[in-house]
């Protein structure tokens, strides 16, 4: 359903993303991790069309998302890092217009709107301007918007940020019970969000690809993938995977 080929990025001199290639199927979960600067949201961003890559190709659920842009974004559900923007509609009217964006209209729109209000326990916050909102609540209408029509691939990056443990849990459940039916690549940097929720975990360090294995091939004897993060992302350990 997501299927990365050779994909790469510069920016300037320095290669953002370098050869970085995978394929996420349909019921999986793959956390995304490395530390900062080591490529994971511009991955995300080449991923989903958001940048123009500077070599190989990205699919989405068989579409080039260069070539067939509009019925690759057509199966694809984004939550980009620290979302923002639209300060003056309110969380409904930003869904009402993502809805229609996304060829959702009338009764189709409305309750496409009430699932993910009830999913995300978003009513409270459906009539407030998204400027007013917490950073929390803010993430949940952003989320709200990513899944609104029922896509077969999910893009995360940094899902939960903002939420308070309670927000986390709520989301963290959310994605465990969408997983079975959809192809979701998770971008965190809580090494403990992705040891719950994922399958299958890459490591990404100076945008090369380091590590790409089930998540209990990489944990430790206590389920812990700190051991691993740590061994593989540093400086000296940055090269390509074998």
């Amino acid at each position: 359903m997501i299927e990365a080929r050779n994909l790469s990025k510069a920016f300037g001199q320095r290669h953002a993303v370098d050869s970085v290639s995978f394929e996420v199927a349909r019921g999986t979960v793959v956390g995304f991790l490395g530390p900062n600067g080591a490529g994971k949201s511009t991955t995300m961003r080449l991923l989903t069309g958001y940048l123009p890559p500077d070599g190989g190709s990205a699919h989405i659920a068989g579409y080039d998302i260069g070539t067939e842009t509009a019925r690759a974004r057509a199966c694809l559900g984004y939550l980009p890092e620290a979302a923002a923007g639209f300060p003056h509609l309110t969380v409904r009217e930003l869904l009402v217009y993502c809805a229609e964006c996304r060829g959702l209209w009338g009764t189709a729109r409305d309750g496409a709107i009430d699932r993910v209000s009830e999913e995300i326990e978003l009513g409270p916050a459906l009539d407030q301007k998204m400027r007013t909102l917490s950073k929390g609540w803010r993430q949940r209408a952003w989320f709200a918007q990513a899944i609104l029509h029922d896509p077969p691939v999910l893009i995360f990056d940094e899902p939960t940020d903002g939420l308070d443990p309670n927000q986390k849990a709520h989301v963290r459940a959310l994605i465990r019970s969408i997983a079975p039916r959809k192809a979701i690549i998770l971008s965190t940097h809580i090494l403990e969000e992705a040891e719950e929720i994922c399958d299958r975990v890459i490591i990404i360090a100076k945008g090369r690809i380091v590590a790409d294995d089930a998540r209990e091939a990489l944990s430790d004897g206590k389920g812990r993938l700190w051991p691993a993060f740590e061994r593989l992302t540093a400086s000296d350990a940055a090269v390509p995977a074998g």
